[in-house]
């Protein structure tokens, strides 16, 4: 599957431009993480820009998010993909993390959500003005963006060898670099 494609997809699928932003946010990360694993760039971005494609459709069926995309897309997704799609949301599809590549998108999903978020509320509305310490802080404050599971975020050490600092900075840096699709 090419990157073209995969964007077709997310442009049929999904409707949410919050979301869409998510998407090339996490995809991002996705393909700043690949190296670190041997990992092939293009199906770790691939990943990250499709694992939230099917939300629309799954909305309000929790259970049914990150599974749907395959019925949507019969014989399309590759299956290392649809499998970090499916388990980037194992609470409900109950579709395990296994891979390193698995484990960075259940990761960055949150983080990439939480940055958003952040870069929002500054007065710059930017991504530029952020630093990886002022996002550490408002990770612990637990006032801050409440409905974000902050557990798969610290997964990052344990599941990916990966300290939160540096974890949370390779994001940072990720999203950064696309700050004017983000329009941030």
């Amino acid at each position: 599957m090419t990157r073209a494609t995969a964007f077709e997809i997310l442009k049929k699928h999904l409707n949410n431009k919050k979301l869409f932003s998510h998407s090339l946010a996490t995809e991002a990360t996705m393909r700043a993480l690949a190296p670190k694993f041997n990992g092939d760039v293009e199906e770790w971005g691939i990943t990250g820009l499709l694992h939230d494609a099917d939300y629309d459709k799954a909305k309000g069926f929790p259970d049914q998010h990150g599974m749907l995309l395959t019925k949507l897309e019969p014989n399309t997704i590759p299956t290392a993909v649809e499998h970090a799609i499916q388990s980037h949301n194992y609470e409900f599809t109950h579709v395990i993390p296994v891979s390193p590549m698995d484990w960075a998108i259940t990761c960055c999903d949150e983080l990439t959500a939480i940055i958003v978020f952040l870069a929002q509320e500054q007065k710059e509305k930017s991504l530029t003005s952020l630093t990886t310490n002022l996002i550490l802080t408002k990770l612990k404050d637990k006032h801050f963006a409440k409905g974000a599971k902050r557990e798969t975020i610290y997964f990052c050490k344990e599941k990916l060898g990966i300290p939160l600092e540096d974890f949370v900075a390779i994001t940072l840096t990720a999203m950064q670099g696309i700050h004017t699709e983000l329009g941030l």
